[in-house]
């Protein structure tokens, strides 16, 4: 039995999209799956087409993540239009083309990704591999490098093994027993001391501060903490305070929320055995801004704008509100309806 699913077929597809006299520039939006796998893609790459990129569309602030491109040597640069005119395809990893407005002007000739897709949104490209089921894109990538007789190198291994562990919160999330099989076949050819470097870049000093205002903001409500944070410097504390306050005993979800810039960032994160976050947080606002994810975590972005002249924090109370009524209305029965005196 193979160590991975075979890919022959979709090698094949694949490789013909492959030209020597062509430039390649793999897009993400930069977190460690992402970055791990673009890297990934790079090396299947090259020496078959004329050069590859990498772009990032999001600004990059988290600590582990600038550790990841500075020790893991990962060539990411600002994505432009400028810097877009310089390439003859796309490629995406971790993400499909409605995740983000940069995305979506762009034809991509290949799209992996892991995350669920949504259904009326096609995701349109000359190759897609989408596997929903798999808790880490760098999971997809590590089986394409296999398929193709690629071995990682030290760096690449080190990558990839840490966009495992982290889309996965090392197995404490959703995973496919893939995922397992990819992260113990790259701790064969990994940098045990170059990860944990890049573990340990978890924090800025600077972020220490928010710790102290979420514990003065923090409202519990049943098994849930809910932390409004204002204005933050960068959406990243708001995850890392979401995973951060999960570790309660006795809590089941957290909802960490801020302004960044122009735009309201709720962080969604959760046990996932009482409630699905991604649902969830489609269901609140996915009417005003993007909203989804996976069933322990999620995320919305909404700009300013749709919130009007209220304040932030009412506005995510009040539709936390109609959300709750709206459930409880569809649970309750009408009068008359065969449930109606059970």
């Amino acid at each position: 039995m193979a160590y991975f699913r075979k890919l022959d077929h979709k090698l094949g597809t694949l490789q013909e999209l492959f030209n020597k006299n062509e430039r390649w520039l793999i897009l993400i939006n930069a977190d460690p799956d992402a970055l791990a796998s673009a890297l990934a893609l790079k090396r299947i790459l090259a020496g078959r087409v004329e050069q590859v990129g990498i772009a990032h569309v999001n600004e990059v602030s988290r600590p582990d993540n600038l550790a990841m491109i500075r020790y893991l040597r990962i060539p990411t640069k600002k994505f432009t239009p400028l810097l877009a005119a310089q390439y003859d395809k796309f490629a995406l990893v971790d993400s499909q083309p409605h995740h983000h407005p940069a995305f979506a002007d762009l034809h991509f000739s290949a799209v992996f990704d892991h995350h669920p897709k949504v259904e009326g949104i096609p995701v349109e490209a000359d190759f897609v591999e989408i596997v929903s089921e798999y808790g880490s894109n760098s999971t997809i990538m590590t089986e394409y490098l296999y398929n193709l007789g690629l071995r990682p190198g030290k760096l690449l291994a080190t990558a990839l093994l840490y966009g495992i562990k982290t889309d996965t919160q090392s197995f404490e999330r959703e995973f496919h027993d893939n995922d397992m099989k990819a992260f113990r076949y790259l701790s064969k050819f990994y940098n045990k001391p170059l990860l944990h470097k890049i573990i340990r870049s978890e924090f800025r000093l600077e972020w220490l501060k928010y710790f102290t205002q979420a514990f003065r903001k923090m409202r519990v409500v049943g098994k849930t903490i809910s932390i409004f944070m204002g204005k933050v410097d960068s959406a990243d504390i708001l995850v890392i305070l979401a995973d951060f306050f999960l570790r309660v005993h006795g809590l089941s979800s957290t909802m960490i929320s801020g302004i960044e810039e122009d735009r309201l960032v709720i962080v969604f994160r959760g046990d996932g055995l009482r409630r699905d976050m991604g649902k969830f947080a489609k269901r609140l606002f996915g009417d005003v801004g993007s909203a989804g994810g996976h069933r322990s975590m999620a995320r919305a972005e909404i700009p300013m704008e749709k919130i009007g002249s209220q304040p932030a924090s009412q506005f995510i109370w009040d539709r936390l509100h109609s959300g709750s009524e709206v459930k409880k209305k569809k649970k309750e029965p009408e009068n008359g309806g065969p449930d109606a005196h059970n």
